[in-house]
């Protein structure tokens, strides 16, 4: 499907000077979006407002559609059975399929599986075939992936107190996770515990852990979105040496590049989110007359629409060229950092003007607008918050 080696050095300036995705990844996102007004969109109109996620039937019959379209496992290397999809085309295919009410939490409805956590993409053959392997071939759905406590989220390296310790052949697991996603229908996932000293960024490993294992227990937590997160307690959680992944201590290293790199793609679906909502505005003021005129006609709405287009293409640019930084290579994080601030802050501003254009029915529960509103806010904190991605950005500069 997709050669980075060509797509990367094609991308650039098109003959009339403007920067133009390559051909490959413009024929990507028109599949994909194809496939969300035929397929997701459709579906999602006969779900609730605030539903998370559609019913497992319809779930598994809208992922057979998208393995059949080929947009399956895009994240997986192709050495493990995947697409190999780079980060650009990530972002691409995750900006269209945000588009639809539930995607900031469930894009494309879910549709888009066969991802395993990266991390298991440097587990041993045992530990990939026995857990990543069934995601993949979408045997199973997918797995949590437990980082975050509430000692300090945007800080795990140090924050993290949920404590692993040796015993012979396996390891005891106590403490608390919080904000885990996914972990409410997950078979097993991946969680970060210190085996080393306190506050030592390298005494974190990394254990994959199953949902039904004794003394694990996951509570939601409820939260402003209609998607709550879990937060997981380990008491005396046995885990056996050999869910370990990599060397002990070595756990926030492999989880540094998913990290970065994931930062990228998260901004993609807030500002497709965005991009919809100024679509539709665009469409009711234009049609909306108030005081003999048209909402179109009003400067202020003008300005509105103008500052929008304007900073979702800036956004759009910014992720772009993170994404195209980290397939050639490059360090990324302050990319990373710049485009997961600007295009989640951007994305909120967006809607917010939007809810604005459409006054009181921006409000109502019959449009999408008052739920991307309230799923953005929480973008904003997500993948390390918007101060936390400044702090790097500043640390960057003034080292």
């Amino acid at each position: 499907m997709y050669s980075q080696e060509s797509s990367t050095a094609d991308a650039g300036l098109s003959p009339t000077g403007a920067w133009e995705l390559p051909e490959e990844f413009r024929q990507l996102r028109d599949l994909v979006r194809r496939f969300m007004e035929t397929e997701v969109r459709p579906l999602e109109e006969t779900l609730g407002h605030d539903a998370a996620g559609p019913p497992p039937d319809a779930l598994l019959t809208l992922q057979e559609k998208a393995r059949a379209a080929g947009i399956w496992a895009l994240q997986t290397p192709q050495e493990f059975g995947g697409a190999g999809l780079s980060v650009l085309g990530q972002v691409v295919i995750a900006e269209e399929a945000a588009k639809c009410r539930m995607g900031a939490f469930f894009p494309a409805c879910g549709a888009f599986g066969g991802n395993p956590p990266t991390v298991m993409f440097q587990a041993t053959a045992e530990q990939f075939e026995r857990y990543a392997r069934p995601i993949i071939e979408g045997r199973v759905g997918r797995a949590f992936t437990a980082i975050s406590e509430a000692s300090g989220g945007s800080d795990p390296a140090r924050a993290i107190r949920c404590r692993a310790e040796p015993r012979g052949d396996h390891y005891v697991l106590n403490g608390t996770k919080m904000w885990t996603t996914h972990a409410g229908t997950a078979d097993w996932g991946v969680v970060y515990a210190r085996t080393g000293e306190p506050d030592q960024r390298g005494g974190i490993s990394c254990f994959i852990v199953e949902s039904d294992v004794p003394g694990l227990t996951k509570v939601p937590i409820e939260v402003m979105t209609s998607y709550a997160p879990y937060e997981l307690h380990f008491e005396n959680v046995e885990i056996p040496v050999a869910n370990r992944i990599g060397a002990e201590g070595a756990g926030f290293a492999l989880a540094s590049d998913f990290l970065v790199k994931g930062r990228i793609a998260y901004a993609a679906g807030p500002i497709g989110i965005a991009q919809m909502a100024l679509d539709l505005a665009i469409d009711w003021v234009k049609q909306r007359t108030v005081f003999g005129s048209r909402l179109a006609d009003k400067q202020a709405i003008q300005w509105m629409i103008a500052d929008s287009e304007i900073e979702l293409r800036a956004a759009r640019l910014l992720m772009y060229q993170a994404a195209w930084n980290a397939d050639l290579g490059k360090d990324v994080k302050v990319d990373a950092s710049v485009c997961k601030v600007f295009g989640t802050e951007t994305a909120f501003r967006v809607v917010d003007r939007c809810v604005q254009m459409f006054g009181a029915l921006g409000l109502a529960k019959e449009m999408p607008l008052e739920r991307w509103f309230r799923d953005l806010r929480v973008k904003r904190l997500g993948e390390g918050a918007s101060e936390v991605q400044r702090m790097v950005v500043a640390r960057h500069l003034l080292k």
